[in-house]
């Protein structure tokens, strides 16, 4: 199980190879909340999202005869892209396995590190098996999403930067699909701002976390179909979820429409790319105004590889 040791760990790994997203701000959201609001913009990580943090954290501890035979990830896209960037700045392959219906940026951007990548339907195949099958074939390490302990520990260093840079918080607001960076910035409140209230922000429709937590288990569910795609998860990791359970302050959810027009706010207001996943946590702050309100508030935004914002996919 990870601890926050494990979390500056990664930190010192990390140093030099992941960036130092900024903490950036916004008069006008401020005073629509009535609260001061820190922004760690991990949409300018590189490969354009916290996964790297994660990705390259655990890449760097594998032996150099398995970075030599390769490794194998499964993602939406934003874990494939770091998964595939991690690989190539440490010398490796990486072949993913991605979703037909991942967004053509991230399928792009995973493709240009020189991953191998792999297509499948995530609402009729297994993505885990898949990934499973070409690994035993040809030695492959797989690299988790989210359900590893370094890529926990790797994901937290996000959080552990902010509360360095603005100190004291109040409330710390982040998207939630399985679990990784909640749990990995739920080590890192737990230890350096005991009295912050953390939460994990869902869509409505696929709100596993949030029924996870009332269930007191790991709920799985369908795949859920929003506007989210680094959110449609079906059921938080068997790693995070017992971090997750004994410290967050709650789980949230929020609609596509709510997701969608706090996208399409946020990026202009920051002045920097975002993706519907990654501004999960200013909706959540949105829908939880009145309880913020004199508050000094984090948001995590998560990540910033966007198509241009589509709607809906239909229910099949």
């Amino acid at each position: 199980m990870p601890a926050f040791e494990d979390v500056r760990s990664a930190a010192e790994i990390l140093s030099g190879h992941a960036l130092r997203t900024p903490v950036r701000s916004s008069p006008i959201i401020d005073a629509a909340l009535g609260a001061t609001v820190f922004f760690k913009c991990e949409n300018l990580q590189r490969g354009g999202a916290f996964k790297f943090r994660g990705a390259f954290h655990t890449l760097s501890k594998l032996p150099q005869e398995q970075l030599q035979r390769g490794v194998a990830a499964y993602s939406s896209g934003n874990h494939a892209q770091a998964v595939a960037l991690a690989a190539k700045l440490l010398g490796s392959s990486a072949t993913i396995v991605m979703p037909h219906d991942a967004p053509e940026v991230k399928v792009r951007l995973t493709a240009s590190h020189g991953a191998r990548i792999i297509r499948y339907d995530r609402y009729r195949e297994d993505r885990i098996a898949i990934t499973r099958e070409l690994a035993e074939k040809q030695g492959l390490a797989i690299v988790p999403p989210f359900d590893h302990a370094d890529v926990i520990a790797g994901q937290g260093t996000a959080a552990l930067e902010l509360f360095e840079e603005v100190g004291d918080l109040d409330a710390l607001l982040m998207p939630l699909g399985g679990g990784g960076l909640l749990a990995g910035s739920l080590l890192v409140s737990e230890k350096l701002r005991p009295g912050c209230r953390v939460y994990g922000v869902e869509p409505l429709a696929g709100n596993d976390g949030q029924q996870s937590l009332r269930q007191g288990v790991r709920v799985r569910i369908d795949t859920p179909q929003t506007i989210a795609d680094g959110a449609q998860t079906q059921q938080l990791g068997e790693l995070s979820f017992p971090i997750i359970q004994r410290a967050v302050a709650d789980i949230l959810t929020v609609t596509d429409d709510e997701l969608l027009d706090a996208t399409r706010s946020l990026g202009g207001l920051l002045e920097c790319p975002v993706e519907p996943t990654g501004c999960l946590g200013y909706a959540g702050a949105l829908s939880l105004r009145d309880a913020l309100r004199g508050k000094r508030v984090g948001v995590i935004v998560s990540g910033g590889n966007a198509d241009a914002i589509a709607p809906v996919p239909p229910r099949q």
